[in-house]
C-alpha cells in the first residue's frame, strides 16, 4: 500500500504559529519535502532520523521544476514511506498545492490538506493592520504579482480591482510593484490610498513600510524590500502606525532565525 502525503503549511515562519496537527505530522512524517520559506526551528520538529529533501527557491533560482516535485512526492508514497510536503504559509494560496493534490489524486496515492496561516493574514496582524473593519473595509482579495511565465499576458486585471472597495492583499508584488500601483491609480484608486508593505513577517528579521499607493513603490525600492515581503493596499492600512505591536527586538534569542535571500 502507498504512504500518505499530507500538503501541511507550515505558516510564516514562527514554529508557535503552526497547527497542532502540522506539528504531529512532522513528528511522524519518514521524510519531509520542503520549501525555502520553511524557518529552520520549524524543520528541527522532524524526527529524529528523518528525511529532509529541499525542492525550494533561493536566489531566485528553481531548485525542482514542479513536475519532478510532483513525481518525486509519488514516488516516495509508493515506496509505503509518510511523506510532509511542507510549504510556506498555506498550501492552497499561491502554494501550487492545488497542482500537487491533482498529480496525487491522477496517480491513486492518499493524500490530506493540512491549511497554515498565509502570509496575508500574518503580515497584517504583525504590522496592526486589521484586513477587515466595519468602517474601512467590507472585503479582502488575495492576488499575485507573479504569474505563471508561461502566461503570454497577465490574468490580473488590476484596472477592475481598483474599483470594489476592498483591501487588497499582493503577494510575490515587490519587483512589479511600480507597475502594480500605476495600472490601480489608472482603474480609479485614489493614489491617497493608505499601503504597507511587510518582510519576514512573523520572524527576527521584520520590518514594514507605510505609505500611500503612490508613495510606496519609492519606499520599497529605497528600503531595499525583498521577498519573502507581501504588500496591503486599502485604508486599512492606515491602521499600521497606531495598532503595530509586534517588535522583533523582544523576541528571544532562539526565534531570531532570518530567511536567507
Amino acid at each position: 500500500m502507498p504512504g500518505t502525503v499530507y500538503l501541511v503549511g507550515a505558516g510564516p515562519g514562527d514554529p508557535e504559529l503552526l497547527t497542532v496537527k502540522a506539528h504531529r505530522l512532522l513528528g511522524e512524517a519518514d521524510t519531509i519535502v520542503h520549501d525555502h520559506l520553511v524557518g529552520p526551528g520549524i524543520l528541527e520538529l522532524a524526527k529524529p532520523g528523518a528525511e529532509k529533501i529541499f525542492v525550494g527557491k533561493k536566489a531566485g533560482r528553481v531548485c525542482r521544476p514542479q513536475s519532478q516535485i510532483d513525481r518525486l512526492l509519488i514516488e516516495l508514497a509508493r515506496t509505503g514511506k509518510t511523506v510532509v510536503r511542507l510549504k510556506g504559509g498555506d498550501p492552497f494560496i499561491f502554494g501550487r498545492g492545488g497542482e500537487e493534490a491533482e498529480a496525487l489524486a491522477a496517480a491513486g496515492i492518499p493524500f490530506e490538506i493540512v491549511p497554515g496561516v498565509t502570509a496575508a493574514l500574518a503580515a497584517a496582524a504583525y504590522t496592526g493592520i486589521p484586513l477587515t473593519h466595519r468602517e474601512h473595509s467590507s472585503a479582502v482579495v488575495f492576488l499575485t504579482g507573479h504569474e505563471d511565465p508561461s502566461h503570454t499576458r497577465t490574468r490580473v486585471r488590476w484596472e477592475d480591482y481598483a474599483r470594489l472597495g476592498a483591501t487588497l492583499c499582493i503577494y510575490m508584488g515587490v519587483r512589479s510593484l511600480q507597475g502594480i500601483a500605476q495600472r490601480l491609480q489608472a482603474g480609479g484608486l485614489a493614489p491617497s490610498t493608505p499601503a504597507a508593505i511587510v518582510q519576514s513577517a512573523t520572524t527576527g528579521a521584520q520590518r514594514h513600510a507605510v505609505g500611500t499607493l503612490a508613495t510606496l513603490p519609492t519606499l520599497a525600492e529605497e528600503g531595499g524590500f525583498e521577498t519573502p515581503a507581501l504588500v496591503i493596499i486599502g485604508d486599512v492600512a492606515r491602521f499600521a502606525g497606531s495598532l503595530a505591536w509586534f517588535d522583533p527586538s523582544q523576541l528571544p534569542a532562539e526565534s531570531l532565525f532570518r530567511f536567507e535571500p
